[in-house]
């Protein structure tokens, strides 16, 4: 199996405490979401962006597309949230099993480095249509990253 399951790799964990990572709006730093074939793996040890398995088809670019911020928050008192603004891809005609959030404008060491595994759980497919990436809301139980 390519996927199993929606993750933060080990390296983007130990970047948290590094400060490589800004996700408030307005920091300049960018983050991207690729789309992956279910011949993609993934797995703790996931350090960056890669090419391998890539999406591709009409509509979509190599590379992903770009990600809007939202700043980080706090909405139990105890639980750091962030989130992006759910992500199109209009008129793809594409088939993607899951996807990887990056920071695009990481560099050195840490460049195009890995924040997280998305697993869509099966093939999702768009013909001509619209493929979008709904985001959950930003609570401290469905953010798509949370810090407990």
């Amino acid at each position: 199996m390519a996927f199993s399951g929606n993750f933060m790799p080990t390296s983007f964990k130990v970047q948290i405490l590094k400060g490589v990572h800004n996700f408030s709006t307005g920091s300049g730093q960018t983050f991207k979401l690729a789309l992956y074939t279910n011949s993609a793996t993934f797995n703790a040890g996931t350090t960056a962006y890669v090419t391998t398995n890539e999406v591709v088809g009409i509509g979509y670019t190599v590379g992903g597309g770009t990600l809007t911020k939202v700043t980080p928050t706090n909405p139990s008192g105890t639980t750091a949230v962030t989130d992006f603004a759910d992500l199109s891809y209009a008129t793809a005609t594409i088939t993607a099993r899951g996807a990887l959030i990056y920071n695009d404008t990481a560099t050195g060491a840490n460049a195009n480095a890995a924040v997280a595994v998305l697993d869509f759980l099966t093939d999702k497919t768009s013909t001509a249509g619209t493929f979008t990436i709904v985001f959950p809301s930003p609570t401290a139980t469905g953010a798509i990253i949370r810090i407990a």
